[in-house]
């Protein structure tokens, strides 16, 4: 049995991880995609909304030959602290499930070529994010090889007819990156405005690529149907429309899957955030949940900036909790 089983190997986890180590703690990092998978699936140019320092973890800087960071900068970083660090990390292995256990948590692992294994820990940290969790529409065709709720690049579309449905952050910086690569693209949007919550310096940008007509928007409507060369709309007083579509990208958020959790029962408030105590443990004594991963309801809220000292706090309660037990054993 270690000390603490660490769920995902993004920039938090990473964190957590570091400090673990850094404790003295034995513990294992359990991630089921590559090393921070998230920023990997990021679009192919996204750069950063922050600067350098404000992604940093373990007090390892972030240089960077830019005023913000791109997701290159972001993967060759945190790839190189785990490195340098050293971490125990296991790639490619799936936390299927969590249980509690007398003397701590069981977690039921499958690696990549579907091998079981059991991890058996006395905490745990879960740091799995949301962005590998789109939220699915629920459309017929949905699943079809073209379509896709991730954003990489315009290149492949150049020349194509190109449909966006949302309006949020990915939405918009979509959008513009497929105006600009020639694509001829057009916006779906269940609301009758564009989000508030897009960035200040691309909210403009995009408004006036709509309002000179280089952009399609489409306001109060939603899609229904998703076809091979088309997608059906349903307009805002009911009327049906069918767009000319190549590819369609759904970008319409991402919200934490904490299904590997389900036989625990976490309690959660009304905005399905879960209930969490100042130092991110869940009402399930030892099991810590950072990140964004606890917050369902506020994912706009969590990001790296922030998240990454989630793991600090966490693994400070861990280590005090570790050593009181230790210390009722010499008793």
């Amino acid at each position: 049995m270690i000390d603490v089983a660490i769920v995902g190997a993004g920039p938090v986890g990473l964190s957590a991880a570091i400090s673990a180590k850094r404790a003295g703690l034995s513990y294992v990092v359990l991630e089921k995609g590559c090393v921070v998978n998230a920023v990997f699936d990021y679009p192919t140019y996204m750069t950063f909304f922050t600067t350098a320092p404000e992604l940093e973890i373990g007090n390892h800087p972030m240089v960077t030959g830019h005023d913000k960071p791109d997701r290159k900068d972001a993967l060759m970083y945190y790839r190189l602290v785990a490195q340098r660090e050293g971490l125990n990390i296991r790639q490619y292995t799936e936390v299927v499930q969590v249980h509690a256990a007398p003397a701590g948590f069981t977690l039921e692992v499958e690696a990549k070529d579907g091998t079981p294994d059991v991890v058996e820990a006395r905490r745990v940290v879960i740091a799995t994010g949301y962005y590998d969790n789109p939220l699915h529409l629920g459309l017929p065709g949905e699943d079809s090889e073209n379509v896709s709720h991730y954003y990489t690049e315009a290149h492949p579309f150049w020349g194509l007819n190109v449909t966006v449905i949302g309006a949020g952050n990915s939405a918009a910086d979509a959008a513009l990156d497929l105006w600009r690569g020639g694509a001829n693209v057009t916006m779906v949007v269940r609301a009758p405005e564009l989000k508030k919550t897009i960035k200040y310096w691309v909210r403009p940008d995009l408004e006036n690529r709509i309002k000179e007509g280089s952009i399609a928007a489409h306001f109060n409507s939603q899609v229904v149907e998703i076809l091979p060369d088309h997608v059906r709309v349903q307009g805002q007083g009911g009327e049906a429309f069918e767009l000319p579509t190549d590819y369609t990208f759904a970008l319409t958020g991402y919200r934490p899957d904490l299904s590997f959790l389900s036989g625990l029962g976490l309690a959660e408030h009304e905005d399905q955030c879960l209930v969490l105590t100042d130092s991110y443990e869940s009402s399930v004594p030892g099991l810590f949940v950072v990140g964004s991963a606890g917050f369902a309801g506020k994912t706009n809220q969590v990001f790296i900036e922030n998240g990454r000292f989630h793991a600090d706090h966490a693994m400070a309660e861990i280590v005090r909790q570790l050593q009181g037990q230790e210390e009722l054993v010499s008793v």
